[in-house]
This record gives C-alpha cells, sequence and structure tokens, in this order.
C-alpha cells in the first residue's frame, strides 16, 4: 500500500511582497487554477484563511459530470455535449447563463483528460438527479471524489513547490487606476500588502454565513448546513467592495439527503441513490422519484411534515458507494440482517417496508417505475443483505448565486464590464447553475473554470 500523502503549508516567514498572481482559496478551483498558471509560467501563491486546506471541495462526494469523453466510450455510452446543456439548463429552471453553460459543457472533456494528463484517472462512472445518462465521473476505487481530487491536486502543488499558506485571511483588493493589483490581508504576524500583477477569487459560496442567507433568504438561516466553517461568502464581499456585480444570491439549493442526528451535518452524496437506493417515510413507503432534482427531491421531503426520510439500500450498493464506509465508521447507518430487522432497528413498518422493497425490486427488474416514473440508478435491485438505513433531511447546501463573471473568468462591474486584474471560478460566481445545480456540476466546474482562470490570467498578464 502506498504511502499515506501528507501535505505541508508553506511557513509563513517564507510569504513573500510579491507574486505574478494571488489565489484566494484552496479548493478545486484554487489548486486548479494555480497548477494550470504555473504550468504557463506564472508564479502563482495561494491564500487560505482555513487552516484546513481544501475548502467545501473536500466534502463533495459524487463525482465530476463530463460530456463526450473517453471515459464514457469505454463504457459504452455515447453523451453529447448539447445533452448535457440541454439537461442541466432545465435542471436550473432555465435560469443559467448560457455562455458560462456553453463553456461548462464544452470543456468538461478536455478538463478529464487535463486531470488524467496529471496522473488523476477519474475513470468510473456513476449518475445523479437531473441527468439522463451517466457521466458523472469517479476513480475506480469509487473514493468521495472531493477528498480525493484535493489530495491528487496537492501532490501537483508539492511536486511544483508552488507556494500554499494557510491562516492567511485577505481582508481587501488592492485597486490601482482601475486595476486589481493586490491585495491586503492579516496573518498571524500582523497585517500584510502582497503586490500581484491578477487576483483570483476562489473563496467559494456563503452557505455558512447565517447573516448573508438571511438577508436574501430569510427562511434558510436556521437550516443546518452541510458547508465547512470557512464559506462565508468571503470573496464576494471583496468584490462587491471594488464594484463588483453579483447575480442569482436568492437561489440557495438545499440538499434533500442530509444526516442531522449527530454534532455535524453530514451530507450523503447522491451516489448512494444513483447506485440504486430509494428513500422511504417513516412508515417505511417510498414518496418520490429519488433522482428527480435536488429541489424538487427537498420539496417530497419537506412535505412529510419534519420526520425526514430513510435512505434504504443493500449491501450490492453499499459495495458501489465506498463513503457508506465512512458514514457507518462514524455511525449514521442503521444495519438489519433483514428488512424486519432493519425496519425495526430504523423505526419503520416492517411489513410496509417490505412490500415497498419487492415492489421497487419488480420495478428494476420490468425497468418500469409506475409509482413515481424514476428511469436512472435501476440497475441493481435491494436484494443482498445485510439491509442498511440512514436517517436523512434537507440542508443548505449550496449557493448559485455570487459574483458576476464572463466565460473568460473575469469579474464584471455593473455595467457587464471586466474589472481588470480580477478573476473569479468555483461557487464563488453566480450564474452557471441556475436556481438549481446539478450534482456532479460543482466538481466540474471547480476544474474547468479553474483551468480557464489559469490561462486567462497568463493571457492578462502577456
Amino acid at each position: 500500500m502506498a504511502d499515506k500523502f501528507t501535505f505541508t503549508p508553506t511557513a509563513l516567514a517564507d510569504l513573500k511582497t510579491t507574486y505574478d498572481v494571488v489565489i484566494i482559496g484552496s479548493g478545486g478551483a484554487g489548486l486548479t487554477a494555480a497548477i494550470q498558471a504555473h504550468e504557463l509560467g506564472l508564479k502563482p501563491v495561494i491564500l487560505e484563511k482555513m487552516p484546513k486546506i481544501g475548502g467545501n471541495t473536500t466534502r463533495a462526494s459524487s463525482g465530476m459530470n463530463a460530456a463526450e469523453t473517453n471515459v464514457q466510450l469505454h463504457h459504452h455510452i455515447v453523451d453529447s455535449f448539447g445533452d448535457f446543456y440541454d439537461e442541466t439548463l432545465k435542471g436550473g429552471g432555465n435560469l443559467n447563463n448560457q455562455a458560462l453553460l456553453k463553456f461548462f459543457t464544452e470543456h468538461s472533456a478536455l478538463a478529464i483528460d487535463w486531470l488524467a494528463d496529471h496522473g488523476i484517472e477519474l475513470d468510473d462512472l456513476t449518475i445523479t438527479g437531473g441527468m439522463s445518462v451517466m457521466r458523472t465521473h469517479r476513480p475506480s476505487s469509487m473514493a468521495p471524489i472531493g477528498g480525493f481530487l484535493v489530495t491528487e491536486l496537492l501532490k501537483q502543488v508539492a511536486a511544483a513547490k508552488l507556494p500554499l499558506f494557510t491562516d492567511i485571511k485577505v481582508d481587501q483588493l488592492v485597486q490601482t487606476d482601475g486595476k486589481i493589483t493586490g491585495v491586503k490581508a492579516t496573518t498571524a504576524n500582523g497585517a500584510v500588502t502582497i503586490n500581484a500583477g491578477a487576483v483570483l477569487l476562489a473563496t467559494g459560496g456563503f452557505g455558512a454565513n447565517k447573516a448573508l442567507l438571511g438577508k436574501y433568504r430569510d427562511g434558510l438561516k436556521n437550516y443546518q448546513t452541510t458547508n465547512q466553517p470557512g464559506a462565508t461568502g468571503d470573496g464576494i464581499l471583496l468584490a462587491e467592495a471594488v464594484g463588483a456585480k453579483v447575480v442569482d444570491m436568492d437561489q440557495v439549493q438545499v440538499h434533500p439527503t442530509v444526516q442531522q442526528d449527530t454534532d455535524h451535518a453530514y451530507l450523503i452524496g447522491e451516489a448512494v441513490r444513483g447506485e440504486g437506493a430509494i428513500l422511504v417515510d417513516q412508515q417505511g413507503k417510498r414518496f418520490v422519484n429519488e433522482l428527480d432534482t435536488r429541489k424538487n427531491v427537498t420539496a417530497a421531503i419537506d412535505q412529510l411534515g419534519g420526520t425526514g426520510a430513510y435512505l434504504i439500500f443493500d449491501r450490492g450498493i453499499r459495495d458501489r458507494v465506498k463513503a457508506v464506509e465512512f458514514y457507518d465508521h462514524i455511525g449514521l447507518v442503521k444495519t438489519g440482517a433483514d428488512l424486519a430487522a432493519l425496519a425495526t432497528e430504523a423505526g419503520l413498518d416492517a411489513d410496509t417496508l417490505k412490500q415497498t422493497v419487492a415492489d421497487w425490486n419488480q420495478a428494476v427488474a420490468n425497468h418500469a417505475d409506475t409509482a413515481f416514473n424514476r428511469t436512472t440508478g435501476m440497475d441493481r435491485d435491494i436484494a443482498k443483505g445485510p439491509f442498511y438505513a440512514i436517517h436523512i433531511a434537507p440542508a443548505v447546501h449550496y449557493t448559485m448565486g455570487g459574483v458576476g463573471i464572463n466565460p473568460a473568468t473575469q469579474v464584471l462591474d455593473k455595467q457587464d464590464q471586466p474589472i481588470n486584474g480580477l478573476f473569479a471560478a468555483g461557487e464563488v460566481v453566480g450564474g452557471l447553475h441556475g436556481n438549481n445545480r446539478i450534482g456532479g456540476n460543482s466538481i466540474a466546474e471547480t476544474v474547468i473554470f479553474g483551468r480557464q482562470a489559469g490561462q486567462q490570467m497568463f493571457k492578462y498578464l502577456q
């Protein structure tokens, strides 16, 4: 077995006053942009305010969506950019920024190839809600995508000796003659000014900022969140302070399947449903197409009256989703040798649950879900013991709103003109997802637009 990789952040004493590019945030977008910028000859620095690297990316579990990939062809799946575009647009309520969406879908396969060129192989496939074919790429180990991707990107950062500092909070963007020329930040040793030819906001969303949630969506401020504590919208506030426009700030995604019975809220990835799990109510009955959009599944769970719901699956499905091992390890999974035992363990009606699973297995055998018209995630039934249940309820998961950009990742002012020297990528950006983000599109966004930011900052500085 390979040695466990550990990354050591750069010592604060090594912080310089000038870099070609300052990248704020160490999630998927920031790390990808830094690597791409470095490979084009730039000297980037990555600044992370938290002690932990990776941001919300580390919490992603399902995979990375892309169309027309070689991986899909190896799995005998013929896909198209057009279908990917149309399904994402439909999933987003037709409110997506179509220029960003076109770039996103048409550069998704290149992003998969770019990762593979760096030894980061996403060669297995699953499916998420709102998609018609398997285009959610993940490692063949079926490890949760987020931690895998951050670790592999950090290996690249380490190999290139790129400076990455933790515990540095950027407080202000420096603007000179209309151009962004650096940042002012706070470190353990006090305030610093770092000069740069360009700055990238890769700071994530604001799902952990109750005040900001309350400003735009008052009804959500008391929801639990799946976000890491640093997801407080800093980049949005920094951009607004220099005249940037924000878009879709009231569009907040509530993820339907979050385990909240412990001290922390744990997202139960869509891959569990994508591989065949069903959702049942407190009695043990199905009540929704489990792979409808997150918005619709959330609404169906909310209509149960606050009881939450239960994911039901078996050993065969568990073997297809390695994240379940983690969920079980931290005590989120109920287990039963048979369905009756599981029902007792989870507090469900045994006869109802057995009938529900029997009906579902028949639907899988017939390739027809007459109850809720589910058409995907029906490759395996729920018949191989032991059987499992996870209690879930909706929680704030993703903020679709954020800074306005063009497809070149340039941050726009209120007149839709680029703010010279300022770029943004990842969840800090608004507009790509419309009113509902499709599972697997956030990781894709970080890599696709992280690469684009690295390239466009290089072009800007020429």
